[in-house]
């Protein structure tokens, strides 16, 4: 790996190993967060290992913002289409209105159908994080010099050409920006999701206030911003001059 290389990504690289070292840092964090609880005769959640957590709450972010992705990007690639434009404001404003109900009332209305555990919070994160991306992909989609629209037709493409080989590609460091606002958000929003049961970082945060206990809740606080850091740093380093 090269010096320049390496520079590069070293953002990236020392939030994800920080956040590694403090999940499976196990017996050695408890001195670490002795100065917080420091009558407390538990300090390491008990319930489950933080890096299983990790994982879990990795899951949960990443299938809600896959399905994001898909959905987002997809509606509005389809609104802009001369066939679709009918329906670009009401495109729009579903996805405004994710971001409008808090997650918590959405959580609440999904588990009498889901039930309790994890597809209620993924339900909330998909809905609350639609809006970045759609809006992000209308506006590099809108935003497209016609003259190169106009070349493109010129070189005999058709509408599936341009939008694979021109216009995606020219739109894709705004739909990046979107794509990375609504993951950012999500990574701390999920932790909600322990309230109706789900098993993530959310949990030692629920669980130490519940019982009066800082530390618990400094393990799951301090492991989430840790994995936004991570992951905005990382999306940083995909668009590094371009937002």
């Amino acid at each position: 790996m090269s010096m320049a290389l390496l520079t590069r990504w070293s953002a990236p690289l020392v939030w994800l190993a920080l956040l590694l070292a403090l999940a499976v840092g196990g017996e050695w964090l408890e001195p670490l967060l002795r100065w917080s609880e420091p009558d407390a005769r538990r300090l390491l959640y008990p319930q489950a290992d933080l890096l299983t957590l990790l994982a879990r709450h990795v899951q949960v972010v990443a299938i809600a913002s896959g399905l994001a992705v898909v959905i987002g990007v997809g509606a509005a690639i389809l609104v802009t289409r001369p066939g679709g434009r009918d329906f670009l404001p009401l495109v729009a404003q579903f996805a405004s209105m994710g971001q409008t109900f808090p997650p918590v009332a959405v959580l609440a209305l999904a588990v009498p159908v889901l039930g309790f555990g994890t597809w209620p919070i993924i339900v909330a994160l998909l809905l609350y994080g639609l809006l970045p991306i759609v809006r992000n992909t209308l506006a590099g989609l809108e935003g497209l010099d016609p003259a190169v629209e106009e070349a493109a037709r010129g070189m005999g493409m058709g509408g599936g050409q341009r939008l694979w080989q021109v216009e995606l590609p020219l739109a894709a460091p705004i739909i990046l920006a979107g794509i990375r606002t609504s993951v950012t958000v999500n990574i701390a929003t999920a932790a909600l999701g322990a309230t109706v049961g789900a098993s993530n970082l959310g949990a030692p945060i629920i669980a130490g206030i519940v019982n009066g206990n800082t530390a618990y809740i400094l393990q799951g606080a301090v492991l989430i911003g840790l994995l936004a850091l991570a992951v905005d740093s990382l999306f940083a380093r995909l668009l590094p001059e371009r937002q």
